[in-house]
């Protein structure tokens, strides 16, 4: 983990957006002699209280990293268990989600899952699709190469039809086809875990996001885990290619 700077924690805001790797799951659930699908039943507790802590500190949009592309590669009975837990999930949560304002939005591969959890995702997505309070995005069948060349097609594409020239095509243009179009980009990324790699998420996104990594498994990362995570960026100057003397005259 980068030090943080000298500036005061309350001279910074907090993050608009933060991405979380929720790592340690399976490795919780060793350490607690259980199955590791009871790992990832925990760490929805701890998604839930980690969508709360988001409200209650005023961010906007919220990300999750809950099954990668490279995912899939993981035991069957391990993978169909958490297709079978997020369907559960999303049944159980989406009252409360709603009923707090919170906007549900799922970023991946959708074609690959089953039909019964696209059905249950496009629902969630649909009902909530008002709610403006914060927007709380599942990353499933997620990757960031992925990401990149979808966004890649769909531009070539246009390309092919006549709709753009290849000129028109910028950072801004591929920026709009990317998964997260429409989002501010993540001012945080926070990994649990012990892990110090960002393993193919949002590749694009977090160019200039802050970087927090912590030993603490997913399932163990309570509210003062958070509250730290938060804390390092707001000691954080962010200065997007520019001077601390220049990030610092602005301020002022």
């Amino acid at each position: 983990m980068s030090p943080p700077s000298t500036a005061s924690p309350q001279s910074q805001p907090v993050p608009r957006h933060v991405a979380i790797i929720m790592d340690g799951n399976g490795r919780w659930a060793a350490a607690h002699g259980k199955a590791r699908l009871a790992g990832h039943r925990a760490g929805v507790r701890t998604a839930r209280a980690a969508a709360r802590a988001g409200l209650a500190a005023g961010i906007d949009v919220l990300t999750l990293f809950a099954f990668s592309s490279e995912n899939w590669q993981r035991p069957a009975d391990e993978v169909n268990g958490l297709m079978r837990l997020f369907v559960e999930v999303l049944q159980r949560e989406l009252d409360d989600l709603h009923a707090n304002g919170i906007q549900l939005r799922l970023i991946g591969a959708r074609e690959h899952l089953p039909e019964i959890l696209r059905r249950r995702i496009a629902a969630a997505e649909a009902r909530t699709s008002a709610n403006a309070r914060m927007t709380l995005v599942l990353a499933v069948a997620y990757g960031g190469r992925w990401d990149l060349v979808q966004a890649a097609r769909r531009l070539a594409a246009k390309a092919r039809a006549g709709e753009i020239s290849p000129d028109d095509i910028d950072e801004a243009a591929l920026g709009r086809h990317l998964a997260l179009a429409g989002l501010p980009a993540p001012d945080l990324l926070i990994r649990t875990g012990g892990e110090r790699r960002i393993s193919n998420f949002l590749l694009w996104d977090l160019a200039y996001s802050e970087l927090y990594f912590t030993d603490a498994l997913w399932p163990d990362f309570g509210a003062d885990e958070f509250a730290a995570a938060l804390a390092f960026f707001q000691g954080r100057q962010r200065r997007f290619g520019r001077t601390g003397a220049q990030v610092e005259a602005v301020a002022d």
